[in-house]
């Protein structure tokens, strides 16, 4: 039986072999979960803000720009290599329904430029809408799933058959 890590606002888990990476109530966040089939690395963080950590900050994570970096990093150091990744985004979405709310497309706009300017393409990926989501990663596997609120999970990702 997989062990189920939880990554929260702000967290980043990086693992391989029996392990789920799941992240629940993603609003207007975004998490990014990475795959790398080859050397069979999972990797997900959860951004909550757009741009790049404050100096005065301690929570590097909760940036998109930062929190990629540090993915990325951590997937490096696991034996992950940026060529073999497969990126999906999920969240974004305007819970609130607030129509001056603008921190869904600015962390739209700094996760996919991020990973552009990084040459790391976006495998698929479920942003916007109202509704919050779920999503899971399985290590083992490379499967994502997502769910939005109670709905029954969806298969968002898998990898290539080998």
């Amino acid at each position: 039986m997989p062990e189920i890590v939880d990554v929260n606002t702000g967290e980043i888990a990086v693992r391989r072999g029996e392990y789920k990476l799941r992240s629940m109530a993603i609003g207007s966040c975004i998490v990014i979960a990475v795959y790398d089939s080859h050397a069979k690395v999972a990797g997900m963080v959860h951004v909550m803000l757009p741009g790049h950590v404050p100096h005065q900050s301690s929570n590097k994570t909760k940036y998109a720009v930062s929190g990629i970096e540090e993915l990325l990093n951590q997937m490096l150091e696991s034996g992950s290599k940026v060529n073999n990744m497969d990126v999906c985004l999920i969240g974004a979405g305007n819970v609130l329904q607030n129509s001056h709310d603008t921190i869904c497309q600015d962390n739209i706009k700094s996760v996919t430029t991020t990973l552009a300017e990084k040459n790391i393409p976006v495998s698929a990926s479920v942003l916007g809408g109202t509704e919050r989501r779920s999503v899971t990663l399985d290590a083992k596997s490379g499967c994502i799933v997502c769910r939005k609120r109670d709905n029954p999970e969806k298969l968002l990702w898998e990898p290539a058959a080998t």
